[in-house]
């Protein structure tokens, strides 16, 4: 008898929760859009975080709010111009993948820099 005496309070708290958010998806690479299709739709994605634009570099990179997605999109001058490049971190691993629309030699260039930077750490 006591669990129906309780049945309407646990009622109304579990209407209360708050509902967890779903994850967040972002786009794969579609390298047969073109190169200002796909860059725009992958900069207009929610919860996608532009880091700070640094004049000197001819690309512009775009992360995930968890880190775990990011985007290389290049701009005039980059090595491989028109690129754009994603990585997306799978448990320890992070797999590189992307759109060479420009010249493969300098897209090449880009991808092994960007390989790069996931075996950096900083110095103590």
């Amino acid at each position: 008898m006591r669990f129906w005496a309780v049945l309407p309070a646990l009622l109304t708290l579990s209407a209360c929760a708050e509902n967890a958010e779903a994850p967040v998806a972002y786009l794969d690479l579609d390298c047969a859009r073109p190169f200002e299709a796909q860059a725009t739709a992958l900069m207009a994605q929610q919860h996608l975080v532009p880091a700070p634009e640094d004049p000197a570099e001819p690309y512009r990179f775009y992360s995930s709010a968890d880190g775990r997605t990011s985007y290389l999109i290049t701009k005039p001058g980059a090595p491989g111009h028109p690129a754009i490049m994603m990585q997306k971190a799978r448990g320890s691993d992070v797999i590189t993948t992307g759109c060479p629309y420009g010249d493969k030699a300098g897209y090449d260039q880009l991808h092994a820099y960007l390989d790069g930077l996931k075996h950096w750490t900083r110095g103590k």
